[in-house]
């Protein structure tokens, strides 16, 4: 079974750890995830940034020489080639922070949970900027002109998503919703299906179901790369 996809339809990609997984990323949950050896307050918090940056500057670098090494597989390789056919008909999601899904080709990632890759200031509004130097650990967090620290550009847990109004209207928009690689626990993305369904047909495609299984039309049960390449009928 394929999913077929129309000259009129619009496709709304919800991607989360798994496919980034099958590249060699760790997950946050799974067995030998990264979260089994730090404790999420400690790493990945507004309160761990204040309490100790050095702490979770060094984190972060660590993740970013992972994240460095890791290259796009199969399922990123067949998002982005969908992605080059449907054009602006197709809004991809993820909740991933690597760049895996630019390596391979993808042009309008947007990334709800933030960037690796990229810094901010965490006192004044001057946009992410792109921040190779993050890779090491640093004696000192490097400052912004206002004199804020620099932090990574991450959504944290107990702040909002990066981007949530743009995902909501192209969740209001699609006629095709499907779920990759995803838990189905994290809000808010796990309530994108629901929120899609009724109007939209929903997919998902992972090695398991998901703890939202039911809101989906259609699992289809495997990794990512071996099924993405040869899952679309474009019209």
């Amino acid at each position: 079974m394929m999913i077929e996809i129309s000259a009129a339809d619009r496709v709304f990609i919800l991607t989360g750890a798994g496919i980034s997984a099958e590249s060699g990323i760790p997950t946050f949950r799974g067995a030998g995830g990264i979260w089994r050896t730090y404790r999420v307050e400690e790493v990945a918090s507004p309160h761990a940034w204040q309490r100790d940056p050095a702490m979770v500057w060094e984190f972060y670098s660590m993740r970013r020489r992972a994240a460095g090494a890791a290259k796009p597989n199969p399922g990123h390789f067949a998002l982005a080639a969908l992605e080059s056919k449907l054009g602006e008909r197709l809004f991809l999601c993820t909740q991933n922070v690597d760049n895996l899904h630019e390596q391979a080709g993808s042009r309008r990632a947007v990334h709800m949970h933030g960037e690796l890759f990229k810094s901010r200031c965490d006192t004044c509004r001057r946009p992410p900027f792109d921040d190779s130097r993050t890779y090491e650990p640093r004696a000192e967090i490097p400052r912004c002109e206002c004199g804020g620290q620099i932090r990574p550009h991450i959504c944290w847990f107990g702040e909002v998503p990066y981007d949530l109004d743009r995902i909501f209207q192209a969740l209001s928009d699609c006629t095709v919703f499907l779920a990759v690689g995803t838990s189905g626990v994290v809000e808010p993305a796990a309530s994108f299906v629901a929120r899609a369904r009724g109007r939209a047909r929903t997919y998902y495609v992972g090695p398991e179901e998901p703890a939202n299984a039911s809101a989906f039309t259609k699992s289809f049960l495997g990794k990512s790369g071996g099924l993405l390449p040869n899952l679309f009928d474009c019209k």
